[in-house]
């Protein structure tokens, strides 16, 4: 037992400044003093810890399950992960032989403790909380002894602090494990696990001083929630001794929380564990007592945005009107460059209903995509900007798109009626389906990239109403097209351009390069997806659809008697279905690669979970969330976050480096993503390693911006040698 400053030492640094607390830990200190709890012959004092697990044997490379059991005496409790009033959860500390690595302690779910006038979370008797150990895929030795040190606090009319080494030793087979003597223990243990989300649905929002959690049931479930109760997951959020009045709204369930005067600054999301009262459950099956909570947390100004509508409308033009700067756009200012010169010998009347055709191709095509983004999201996907990029089978369909493109710009095809580019080999012809078709052609390209401003106004849009996060992307498309809607409206500005002329060929045959590139880019997103052998069936797919494509532009069919157009066309259709085909069964291919993100050993692949050990541990996290189609994150990728003074920084601030991949669709990013206010990527992170809000840097990276940033972390490396010198 530790003496009665570090039982104050554990208060003074788990506590609040409020008054009740301070004083309940000078009461604790007083009876500390005179008490008859001060032994010091036993670590682990009213108290026994335990290693148990699942398994009778380890197979190697199989991951397993174990246990640490704390055993209680009668009337002392130990502490939830989030304490309440006062308290400090158990920490373990693994001594494994090389090759195993021990997850992190899943929580079951707390009960209250109650000392006028406090409240506490956490547990009495006893319980067990479980860990997954991976072991590594060869082992050579048997048994194999697991470790490890636990250390508890535990609390009665004192608090005391204890610790003890558990240790459990087991052989080593190459048959499937099989259930231990204490399986049935880890299955109980397992049941008091929250559950995530057996399709409840919840919203969390915030009114002047109160928090009001809605749950709403699933239609097979008609539970009775009263007396069910909220444990917050984040510190001096609530008033943890105030009770949760419930009441009913139709079917669904409201809780109402107080907020803690002490609750300074308020969090994206509501986090915690919501607990039926004894002899209820959430499910029909009458297993699942707790469910994880995690939802955004809506506040006044996000329930009421007249006000700011105007604003995130204004972000919204203004980001579509720079998306036009963004890499991602590159490859369509071909396509808008040739039709340009080409409308130059139109009238005014005509080239402006051009630009209006452009203009309502990038908007539809913005409405189109936000459509689909909410039905989905609705369904329960989390998908954010950029979702089709996600899907391989869009990806190789957008690369045989610009590789015909290209092809049709070098003049390898010309399909009489229908042209990429609104231009033909023998002539041009004047389109408004095509303008809109180009439109529609630069949204898609677009969607890759997130524009300054433009992320906090795709942020807002997807928990916005329905009609407001459409104002918002029609906005957006309105800001893309208003460069060619300028253009097209002031025939003075026309009158700068060349006339058209055979120069027009040649500009024709080098604007195809970069369709061609976009093609190459297309093909190394989907290899990311796909891995290297999907990547092959996809190059073997583009090589057939262009000898179908060359096939249909050597033999023309205004040439060429009827057998020859039979014959050449039905060789082109069979190998064209080749080439889809092949792409098709690419699609399919699992990358089995996270090279991009740890292929330099500096970067770590994204945990939500241990950003937050990390932020609870005191150490800084900055996370790059990026993609393999999203141009702007490979560029700021290659020249900032590579620069060797800005690692030399990250390195002096002992900041831990992590990479969000979102090139495939991945739920714990999207989430991640929505709750900074981000619905797509770049997005870059600087998670400070206290409680303060993180920090969120800009979509288009300097390497200046992310050294200010860094400003605000002390000097981590110092601070450590400090402190070996100290203990040396």
């Amino acid at each position: 037992m530790r003496d009665c400053g570090s039982t104050w030492g554990v208060f003074a640094s788990t506590m609040t400044m409020n008054y009740r607390l301070v004083l309940a830990a000078v009461c604790g200190m007083l009876f500390c003093s005179s008490s008859t709890y001060g032994q010091t012959d036993d670590p682990s004092p009213f108290s026994e810890a335990a290693l148990v697990g699942e398994s009778e044997w380890i197979t190697p490379g199989t991951r397993f399950t174990v246990g640490v059991t704390l055993m209680l005496d009668d009337d002392w409790h130990s502490y939830w992960i989030s304490p309440g009033d006062v308290g400090e959860p158990i920490t373990l500390t693994w001594d494994l032989p090389v090759g195993f690595r021990a997850g992190p302690i899943q929580w079951p779910y707390p009960e209250k403790i109650d000392a006028e006038p406090l409240r506490s979370y956490g547990y009495s008797n006893a319980v067990t909380f479980l860990v997954t150990i991976t072991p590594p895929d060869e082992l050579h030795e048997s048994p194999v002894t697991l470790s490890a040190t636990a250390d508890w606090l535990i609390c009665k009319d004192v608090c005391l602090f204890a610790q003890e080494t558990v240790s459990l030793s087991l052989p080593v087979r190459e048959a499937l494990p099989t259930p231990g003597p204490y399986f049935e223990e880890i299955v109980a243990a397992r049941a008091k696990l929250p559950v995530k989300d057996p399709a409840w649905a919840f919203e969390a929002s915030h009114y002047s001083n109160s928090f009001a959690l809605r749950a709403s049931p699933p239609s097979d479930v008609a539970p009775d929630l009263q007396g069910a109760y909220f444990f917050p997951a984040q510190l001096m959020l609530i008033e943890h001794a105030v009770d949760q009045p419930m009441s009913q709204d139709g079917d669904a369930f409201v809780l109402a929380l107080q907020q803690s005067e002490y609750a300074t600054e308020l969090p994206n999301r509501l986090q915690g564990v919501l607990v039926a009262s004894e002899g209820q459950y959430f499910d029909a099956a009458r297993t699942v007592r707790a469910l994880e909570i995690d939802v955004p947390l809506q506040t006044e100004a996000d329930q009421n945005t007249s006000s700011t509508l105007p604003i995130l409308i204004l972000f919204a033009l203004i980001g579509g009107l720079l998306l036009n700067l963004m890499p991602c756009v590159f490859p369509v200012l071909s396509i808008k460059l040739l039709s340009l010169a080409q409308h130059n010998k139109l009238d005014s009347a005509t080239r402006t209903w051009h630009g209006v055709a452009f203009a309502a191709g990038v908007v539809v095509s913005f409405l189109v995509l936000a459509g689909l983004l909410f039905a989905l999201r609705a369904a329960g996907s989390q998908i954010g900007w950029g979702f089709q990029l996600q899907s391989p089978l869009f990806v190789a369909g957008m690369a045989f798109l610009f590789l015909a493109i290209g092809l049709n710009l070098f003049g390898v095809f010309d399909i009489r009626g229908f042209t990429f580019t609104g231009l033909t080999q023998s002539g041009a012809t004047h389109s408004l389906t095509r303008s809109c078709l180009d439109g529609a052609l630069a949204t898609l390209v677009a969607t890759p990239c997130t524009a300054p401003f433009m992320g906090a106004a795709l942020g807002a849009a997807v928990v916005l109403p329905t009609a407001q996060a459409l104002a918002i992307f029609v906005a957006l498309g309105l800001g893309m097209a208003a460069p060619y809607v300028i253009l097209s409206t002031f025939p003075a500005l026309f009158d700068k351009l060349p006339r058209p002329g055979p120069w027009m060929e040649t500009l024709k045959h080098v604007l195809a390069f970069p369709m061609l590139g976009t093609t190459v880019w297309l093909a190394w997103v989907f290899g990311n997806q796909a891995g290297v052998n999907g990547l092959g069936l996809l190059l073997l797919g583009l090589l057939l659809f262009a000898v179908a494509a060359w096939i249909v532009g050597r033999w023309p069919s205004v040439q060429v008697t009827s057998s020859v157009r039979i014959v050449t066309r039905g060789i082109a259709l069979v190998l064209m279905c080749m080439g889809i085909w092949s792409a098709y069964q690419g699609a399919q291919q699992e990358s089995m690669s996270h090279a991009d993100a740890t292929s330099d050993g500096l970067w770590s692949v994204y945990s939500t979970e241990r950003v937050q050990q990390l932020s609870r541990e005191g150490r800084p996290v900055f996370v790059d969330f990026t993609a393999a189609w999203c141009l702007t994150c490979q560029v700021n990728k290659k020249t900032t976050l590579s620069s060797s003074t800005l690692l030399s920084a990250f390195a002096q601030k002992d900041v831990v480096l992590m990479r969000a991949d979102w090139t495939s669709r991945n739920a714990e990013i999207t989430r991640a993503l929505e709750s900074h206010g981000r619905s797509g990527v770049p997005l870059y992170v600087l998670y400070l390693g206290n409680n303060d809000a993180p920090v969120l840097l800009p979509e288009v990276l300097t390497e200046s911006m992310v050294v200010d940033a860094l400003a605000l972390l002390p000097d981590r490396a110092e601070s450590l040698k400090s402190t070996i010198s100290t203990d040396t």
